[in-house]
């Protein structure tokens, strides 16, 4: 199936690209194109004007500053999972990198288009969820800054406006912490049919003991939008990792807070399709929350 007739402009600078998209009021940016163009083919999406952005100067790269590493929006997956800077501080955003699609993909889309693209299925929102990231958005009046939290609001369904652009992916670097991203990879799609990400910051104790301190834990996927998991999040405050009394509060622990991952969700909430159903799909959740938790904890041992 072919996508229907479009302009294709090319902008300049960001600036111009901000312009163009503002004069057409279906105009659409793309620089990967992975997750448009399809939905172009299908009639899913529309648009009349296609703004490349793709070529931009001041939009790639992986920079660590100011206790934050920054992730250029056209920044492709192939260099976030490659990158020394994140596997380290953000072990979860390279390990969902490296899981998205295949290498033709994870070459050409980027991070900025994946995360404004919204697409529920996406490996990196769990990511961008669990390490509580926020996005630079930047419109004609100027820049705005998103929280993870804020930024998903349904299936293909963002709070990036048509006429913005995300700019920069921020992720926090926090001591004493780890992260880690699994999934249950559709076999015909490569998309999720459930990823998993936790993110965990441990104390320290005078007596040199790690408990977990702050928890982060998302999905992506299974739901109608990426989302955090509260009820995972609050079993482990206070989980041991250390001895052999702490292996055994571990195993116990992380059994019974994956035991919790679908909380708060009705049947409505699950993204079931042709291929899936709500059922299905709340029985790999804690299956799935698990595994993610446990590579989280033994990542953070392996790092000590």
């Amino acid at each position: 199936m072919y996508a229907p007739e479009f302009e294709y402009r090319r902008a300049e600078s960001v600036e111009h690209a901000l312009e163009l998209l503002a004069a057409h009021e279906d105009a659409r940016p793309i620089a990967g194109a992975h997750g448009l163009l399809p939905r172009l083919r299908t009639g899913e999406e529309s648009a009349s004007v296609l703004v490349d952005i793709g070529h931009l100067d001041g939009l790639t790269g992986i920079d660590e500053r100011d206790d934050t590493i920054r992730i250029g929006a056209l920044t492709t997956h192939a260099e976030i999972a490659g990158s020394d800077p994140v596997r380290e501080h953000a072990g979860a955003m390279a390990d969902a990198a490296s899981e998205l699609g295949d290498p033709q993909v994870r070459n050409g889309a980027t991070i900025g288009g994946n995360l404004a693209h919204g697409d529920a299925r996406a490996d990196l929102p769990a990511a961008f969820l669990a390490l509580d990231g926020e996005l630079v958005v930047r419109g004609v009046d100027g820049d705005r800054t998103v929280p993870a939290t804020d930024l998903f609001k349904g299936h293909f369904r963002t709070v990036v406006a048509p006429h913005e652009l995300i700019t920069e992916v921020r992720l926090p670097i926090e001591d004493e912490s780890t992260s880690a991203y699994v999934k249950r990879r559709n076999p015909l799609s490569g998309y999720a049919l459930v990823g998993v990400s936790a993110c965990l910051g441990f104390a320290v104790t005078d007596d040199d003991a790690r408990t977990v301190e702050t928890a982060r834990v998302a999905v992506t996927g299974a739901t109608t939008k990426p989302s955090r998991l509260p009820g995972v999040e609050a079993a482990l405050a206070g989980m041991t990792v250390d001895g052999e009394a702490g292996r055994l509060d571990e195993t116990d622990r992380l059994t019974g807070a994956a035991a919790r991952a679908t909380e708060g969700f009705e049947a409505d909430d699950y993204r079931a399709d042709s291929q899936t159903s709500p059922e299905y799909l709340a029985h790999l959740l804690p299956v799935y929350t698990e595994q993610a938790l446990h590579r989280a904890v033994e990542g953070y041992r392996r790092s000590r």
